[in-house]
């Protein structure tokens, strides 16, 4: 490009700018400048730059060399937060989450230590913004840009989009291809590594828009009416899986006329979602089917929990009831990249969150029949959900009414002591009375006692129980995550003692899951707690499910599993009525072959793992596969996250039940 107008000088200021953040973003973040996605990155970053340019120069003088210097104040802005909004959650800050910032603000102090822990790269990305401001004085005149120059730059920006774009839509090689990234999915760390971050933002926003029609769209489809004819008995409408009833198998699944539904069914989305599930393998009844039919339910989604908190000395009870429950050896929770609440919304629902949104935020406006609190309340159960920080935080006001609860929480009528964190024990004791009398029961909890920061300056929890840890052999940090997980086991000895009491602890089952691992920690310190250096594509999200009865026979389970399928084992282990294909996860105690599955798209099987960062498929044990099996596998994922988005957008479950 040879642009000979004498106001050419900053024509390239804002391309190597953004260029600029976003080497330093793959650098510090991905640990990795030149793979794949630089180029992309590049390219996409020239025409943002040129139209930033335009903008910046359409003025006189004196307002152009204000608007370029607000444009470099926002783009640091932009790149800045989201560098340390990544610092401390491990993942980016969707344009959905913008909402919720002032929540987020809650941990300034996070926030300054993030900044101070990573104040060289941190400082790089000031660097530009703090010359400009020092220097503006000499910046040679910002004349405003004559029309023909505008034009030229203009068309040049539009090639150069054109050209990547079309280069990224026929790059369509491997499972997750850059082509799927672009055009058919949204992994906000993907894209960000692979197209960079003002490209992701793009995304984002059309993810966000297209969402938002797709639910203003949805009431339209049939004019209202739903042909579904559902009843709550098992009876299978597919001849095949009628033939197999013939032979004593019986399947978890409800009588969905899907074949009347698609003949019916004009919306084209709506009729493929129909055929879709028609044509999910169902997952069978089994010898656990109702093994705890009829018990109260206590579910709980526990802050920050991993396998690292269960110890015998420190926290007993937990320990006991992970020793005399079902020990599930191979379970998994994993991150899902826009929220932490997604961890909530996928133990709660079944579903696998959507990328960009606040899942869980947007569920509270549809129709969330398999939710617990929904299934037990039809049963007639008193329904009750209680967490102990801010009730509203994550807009849980909203979503948790919806899945059947009575909902309280610190501000609408659960009075604990505002501290940071609060104490899960006193919510056990304050919140207990209200529905231990009222067998059947089915309880929800959110705890918060486990949440970062783990020091014992910034958690009130750990320094509450600090002397229990005092003396273990580890560092300060991973000893205040012990000793706010003390506040959880607290929380759970008066729990039980409150059931015995009361005559019912072998008439309720108790289910407890993380929301995510302690990403509140830095990797050393989980590996300092594993004992090894842990791997961070799996190992990682290795959890805990404990699942306790008292009384109950102790049995171990070693399949992969993960939070998604708790929902369709829950609904199993209680006899109740659901129908297997409308949820992503399955019951673990079937026959189904197990899949756990990454926000990033890689898995693991009873047969195999496969990393997508490095596309590398293992075997396991004595197994052999290949390629075949591989592509089975992804397109599967494929799926679960197409259909479950759909079934959110959609308010799929409203068009099948009456």
């Amino acid at each position: 490009m040879n642009f000979t107008r004498k106001n050419t000088h900053y024509i390239y200021f804002f391309p190597v700018l953004i260029i600029y953040f976003e080497i330093i973003l793959k650098i510090s973040l991905f640990n990795n400048l030149f793979n794949e996605g630089f180029w992309n990155m590049v390219l996409f970053s020239i025409p943002i730059g040129f139209l930033i340019y335009l903008l910046s120069t359409t003025f006189n003088e004196r307002e152009n060399k204000i608007s370029f210097i607000l444009f470099t104040a926002l783009l640091t802005i932009i790149y800045g937060s989201q560098f340390v909004y990544y610092k401390i959650f491990s993942t980016f800050l969707s344009l959905y989450s913008f909402v919720g910032t002032s929540q987020a603000m809650q941990f300034w102090e996070e926030i300054v230590r993030a900044i101070l822990k990573e104040i060289v790269p941190f400082s790089f990305l000031l660097l530009p913004l703090i010359l400009i401001s020092v220097f503006h004085n000499k910046l040679k005149p910002i004349i405003k840009t004559e029309k023909k120059l505008k034009l030229k730059i203009f068309g040049v920006g539009a090639i150069i989009q054109a050209l990547i774009i079309c280069i990224v839509q026929n790059s369509n090689n491997g499972d997750l291809s850059t082509r799927y990234l672009y055009s058919d999915s949204f992994i906000i760390d993907m894209s960000v590594d692979r197209f960079g971050l003002l490209t992701t933002e793009r995304l984002d926003c059309k993810n966000i828009i297209t969402s938002y029609i797709e639910k203003n769209d949805e009431y339209g489809v049939n004019n209202g009416e739903v042909y579904a004819n559902v009843t709550t008995s098992s009876a299978i409408a597919d001849e095949d899986i009628k033939q197999e009833l013939e032979q004593e198998i019986k399947y978890n699944v409800l009588n969905i006329d899907f074949d009347n539904l698609v003949k019916n069914e004009k919306n084209e989305e709506i009729k493929d979602m129909h055929e879709y599930f028609s044509k999910v393998k169902p997952t069978n009844k089994n010898e656990y089917t109702g093994k705890f039919r009829g018990k109260n339910l206590i579910l709980i989604t526990a802050e920050g929990f991993s396998p690292y908190a269960i110890n015998k000395d420190t926290t007993p009870t937990l320990y006991k009831m992970y020793e005399e429950g079902f020990k599930f050896t191979d379970f998994y929770t994993p991150l899902w990249g826009v929220s932490t609440s997604d961890g909530e919304y996928v133990a709660c629902t079944g579903l696998i969150p959507k990328a960009g949104i606040w899942s869980f935020y947007k569920s509270s406006e549809n129709y969330m029949p398999f939710c617990m609190g929904n299934q037990m309340k039809d049963l007639g159960y008193k329904t009750f959900a209680y967490h102990n920080h801010y009730y509203d935080y994550y807009k849980r006001n909203l979503s948790h009414p919806n899945m059947g609860y009575t909902y309280k929480g610190l501000g609408n009528g659960l009075d604990v002591k505002e501290t940071w964190p609060e104490s899960d024990l006193e919510m056990i004791d304050l919140t207990a009375p209200e529905y231990i009398s009222e067998s059947p029961f089915h309880t929800y909890y959110m705890t918060v006692s486990g949440h970062l920061r783990y020091t014992f300056e910034g958690n009130y929890m750990s320094y509450k129980n600090k002397d229990a840890v005092v003396n273990l052999n580890y560092s300060d940090n991973v000893k205040a995550y012990l000793a706010c997980n003390i506040e959880l086991d607290k929380a759970m000895e008066s729990l039980i003692k409150k059931l015995e009491d009361a005559g019912i602890a072998e008439d309720t089952l108790i289910a407890i899951s993380p929301d995510h691992y302690p990403y509140g920690l830095e990797l050393s310190e989980i590996s300092e707690l594993a004992g090894h250096d842990v791997e961070e594509n799996f190992e990682l999200y290795k959890s805990v499910f404990i699942l306790w009865s008292k009384g109950m026979e102790p049995e171990t389970i070693d399949k992969p599993c993960s939070s998604l399928d708790i929902i369709p084992t829950l609904s199993n282990l209680l006899g109740l009525e659901y129908d297997s294909r409308l949820l992503m996860g399955r019951d673990i105690m079937s026959d189904a072959k197990p899949l756990v599955l990454f926000s990033n798209r890689s898995w693991i099987t009873d047969k195999a793992t496969y990393n997508s960062t490095t596309e590398e498929l293992t075997s396991k044990d004595d197994y052999s596969v290949d390629s075949e099996y591989e592509e089975e596998i992804v397109e599967t994922i494929k799926d679960k996250f197409k259909y479950s988005a759909l079934v959110l957008d959609k308010n799929y479950y409203a068009y099948l039940f009456n």
